[in-house]
């Protein structure tokens, strides 16, 4: 392991004042005003001019879906389309261009709020004698023409029913991503690696990998061919709980042999449906609830039991009430994944119930229209991270990718401003910090760093904490990321 020594480097939560930083053994061993620290003796060191970059902890975004993100960035993307006509258009003109080889698949559509809905005939006209599948930016619902309704009911084994529409939702959707997302695992081996890279350069350490397909082997098997740009705690969900119980796995057991970068997640159970899709579970009665509270205590019960921390997606206030239940009912401490709409009378009980809300702040700005459509009468108290914030919650941030970007400075700058591409921002009230917000995207919560912590670290071109307005922090420029010393990305 080369240790590394930082030169005039400014700690993020400090004065600012220039330092050394000496990181030795993969740990930060010495913190010294600013020319006074040496290469440890006798060590092979990398001595780096950061002149003034700030140092902070590495980030962490704390729900992903990683083989989704890196299956989706090769995907047509269909996110700026504003209608079913003109999404079936984009897709028929890289049908056109015969890049597609058995099926053509679009991603990020979003018709909450588009002028006429989706018809499965649109499709058919747009790829004639191509299966065509575009899955909505939520991942709750797929958009299919009549071959592809046929090409997935047969790898599925069962017929896929479905109206004129086209449109799969819920678990038939999640049964189409998951038969679509079958290729060949060095293939997708290939993909991932890019897509750790590309986290890497943003200045992720770690991420919370919540694809639902069991992935602690996948990625241990990762590691070992040399894709190790991050540490990754990966879930697992009801249908392969028994497994891993009886495999005697544990939340926070590291894997053998992936040098501690592969850790045991979360147990992650769905509640409700989404708000793209319309099926949320709300206490007005709209929407869909995936399980009865019974069973759902049942298995948060055993996975607790077993050693496993749960994670419940919960969208809707009555989704959320029902988790917050659970949680009580069962006894346990974990998160609630998305939080997107809370009755008042619950929002003092995330911290009340030792529960953490694990939030995605992008999902605001992506929302924000459908949502006043929808949710015209409560949009005051969705998404509301201030009100978490002030009742003693702990917030964790992330990006739900491929939902929103892997870029946790993308989930800070919505977070702070509530806003994007220059809109006015929505419901202000609850707009955090950039000190909160930057907690959110860090192990621990940790603001900065000191001697004994563990290297996994950020090197940036401005303070995070003084950045003047969301789209600067959208856009923060990372010099370098490194996990336990190693440089992981590097621009300097």
């Amino acid at each position: 392991m080369t240790d590394l020594l930082l030169r005039t480097v400014r700690r993020v939560g400090t004065s600012g004042a220039p330092c050394d930083v000496r990181i030795v053994g993969g740990r930060i061993e010495a913190v010294a005003p600013a020319g006074t620290l040496d290469p440890a003796p006798g060590a092979d060191a990398d001595v780096v001019e950061t002149d003034g970059a700030w140092l902070g902890p590495g980030l962490v975004d704390h729900h992903v879906h990683f083989d989704q993100w890196a299956l989706v960035r090769r995907r047509v993307d269909v996110s700026a389309c504003t209608s079913a006509e003109a999404t079936a258009d984009a897709l028929a003109a890289v049908a056109r261009t015969g890049v597609a080889d058995l099926v053509l698949v679009g991603h990020g559509y979003r018709d909450g709020t588009w002028p006429r809905p989706a018809r499965r005939e649109l499709l058919d006209r747009a790829a004639p004698g191509l299966p065509v599948v575009v899955i909505s930016a939520d991942l709750h619902a797929a958009w299919c023409n009549a071959l592809a309704l046929a090409h997935c009911s047969a790898l599925l084994g069962r017929q896929l029913d479905v109206g004129d529409d086209g449109v799969l939702r819920e678990q038939d959707a999640f049964d189409v991503t998951a038969v679509l997302s079958r290729v060949p695992d060095d293939v997708l081996d290939g993909w991932v690696a890019e897509a750790v890279d590309a986290a890497a350069a943003r200045g992720v350490t770690r991420v919370v990998d919540l694809e639902m397909v069991f992935g602690l082997d996948r990625w241990t098997r990762r590691v070992h061919a040399g894709t190790d740009g991050l540490r990754v705690d990966s879930g697992v969900y009801p249908g392969e709980l028994d497994a891993a119980i009886a495999r005697g796995l544990r939340t926070g057991d590291v894997v053998d042999g992936t040098r501690g970068l592969v850790r045991m997640g979360p147990f992650k159970v769905i509640t409700d449906g989404s708000l793209g899709t319309r099926t949320a579970a709300m206490a007005s009665g709209d929407g869909v609830l995936a399980y009865p509270f019974a069973d759902l205590v049942a298995m948060v019960r055993r996975a607790v039991d077993a050693g496993f921390v749960p994670a419940v997606h919960a969208i809707g206030d009555r989704a959320n009430t029902l988790a917050l239940d659970v949680f009580e009912a069962v006894g346990a401490r974990g998160s609630i994944e998305h939080a997107q709409l809370l009755l008042d009378i619950d929002v003092d009980r995330f911290a009340r119930l030792g529960v953490v809300a694990s939030v995605q702040p992008e999902h605001a700005m992506d929302d924000r229209d459908i949502a006043d459509r929808y949710w015209a009468d409560v949009t005051d108290r969705a998404f509301p991270f201030a009100s978490l914030h002030r009742a003693g919650a702990e917030l964790r941030l992330g990006s739900d990718a491929p939902v929103a970007p892997l870029d946790p400075w993308v989930s800070m700058a919505a977070a702070v401003g509530r806003d994007r591409d220059g809109r006015t921002p929505w419901h202000p009230a609850e707009r955090l910090s950039a000190l909160t917000a930057w907690r959110g995207s860090t192990e621990g919560g940790r603001v900065g760093v000191a001697v004994g912590d563990v290297a996994d670290v950020v090197l940036l071109a401005a303070d995070p904490l003084a950045v003047a307005d969301s789209a600067a922090l959208r856009h923060a420029e990372v010099l370098a990321t490194a996990i336990a010393g190693r440089f992981t990305h590097r621009d300097l």
